[in-house]
């Protein structure tokens, strides 16, 4: 198929057709087109020659492109038209990405809300749990906005947890974040990341295959993961569980011929296995952005040491050894506050004040009454 600019609405209304036929994939649907030099041959081949289609389309795929019902659009085209934002991008359109474009099952079109330059920038997805530690998070966070700095769009899908930080990263960061979404972009979904939509909207992408009114379905979300993966360079996973979906993001990735990346953790953590099943089957081993960006060709990158890593603020007096040695106590996993006190020996009072001190110098960080230590 011929890739060409048609942006009329009526070549538009021929795409959501398509995308909107019963008992018809976009494997199925990309399949069909390839038979024709564009969407507009097909539709005129519907209906002047039934010959020349696909012998095995179903009767009531047949029927719906011949006489679509036209309803089934007037959401998508006002929704088109509310706000210049808003965009409806074809699988011709050269504003579609062209790493998804080569992926396997790609949608027949996008649905974008924000900055659609962003679709050709270099993309790492950051994926994980919704419900990570405080260390999990704040990685995610610092690492998107490491990279952002770097010139790297971080890729997400906005759900809570690791994807939300990795996202708010970004926006600290450059802005440049894409979230792929399982809900029409009416709709935000979980409402507790509305206000992370409307930053999004307003620096970054909010992106979509799914059609304006659809609800947050469970089986949408599996789907988006493909276009996660797919307009990625790589895929990076921080904290995941065994049976996470971010796993299956990870091996979409690897199916899709992309870059795939595992940040360990404790052996202790359950969080930690999906990781660890990750390396073990031949995923990089990520400490720093560095081993990110050596295996990202092509990406315009600035000094690292531009960017402040946290805890490391020279207008901080050092710690004392009095609270090194908390530290080292400490571990790296997450440490209740009576277990803290047992192994250094000190009094409540003192720990916490010692706490508090740490939290300050942004060295650990305290969740669901838990500690972290973050250097």
């Amino acid at each position: 198929m011929t890739v060409i600019r048609q942006d009329s609405q009526q070549h538009l209304s021929l795409w959501l057709t398509l995308s909107k036929a019963p008992q018809l994939g976009s494997a199925s649907a990309r399949t069909l087109l390839e038979c024709f030099p564009s969407i507009g041959d097909l539709f005129d081949s519907l209906r002047k020659d039934r010959s020349a289609l696909p012998g095995n389309l179903p009767d009531e795929t047949l029927k719906y492109l011949r006489k679509p019902a036209m309803e089934d659009l007037t959401g998508d085209l006002a929704w088109l038209e509310q706000h210049d934002q808003n965009a409806i991008v074809t699988l011709d359109s050269p504003d579609y990405p062209n790493l998804l474009r080569e992926a396997s099952g790609a949608p027949l079109l996008l649905y974008c809300k924000g900055d659609r330059t962003l679709l050709h920038r270099p993309q790492l997805a950051i994926v994980g749990s919704r419900n990570p530690s405080s260390g999990g998070r704040e990685t995610a966070f610092q690492f998107a906005k490491a990279l952002s700095l770097q010139g790297v769009t971080i890729t997400s899908g906005m759900a809570l947890g690791i994807d939300a930080a990795a996202h708010q990263g970004a926006l600290d960061g450059t802005g440049a974040t894409i979230a792929v979404v399982g809900t029409g972009l009416d709709r935000i979904y979980p409402k507790r990341n509305e206000t992370l939509a409307r930053d999004i909207c307003h620096k970054g992408l909010m992106i979509s295959e799914f059609a304006i009114g659809t609800p947050a379905l469970p089986t949408n979300f599996p789907r988006r993961n493909r276009i996660i993966s797919g307009l990625s360079l790589g895929t990076l996973v921080v904290e995941a569980a065994l049976h996470s979906g971010s796993l299956i993001t990870a091996r979409l990735a690897a199916e899709q011929g992309r870059e795939v990346f595992a940040i360990p953790g404790s052996i202790h953590n359950p969080l930690s296995k999906g990781c660890h099943t990750l390396i073990r089957q031949g995923a990089k081993l990520v400490e720093t952005m560095e081993h990110v960006l050596e295996e990202l060709p092509g990406l315009s990158r600035s000094p690292i040491d531009s960017f402040p890593v946290r805890g490391t603020s020279t207008t901080q007096a050092p710690l004392d050894n009095q609270h090194q040695n908390l530290l080292e106590h400490m571990g790296f996993d997450p440490i209740s506050l009576d277990t803290l006190v047992e192994r250094s020996g000190l009094t409540t009072q003192t720990v916490c004040s010692m706490l508090l001190v740490l939290e300050l110098h942004n060295t650990i960080k305290s969740h669901s009454g838990l500690y972290t230590r973050l250097v």
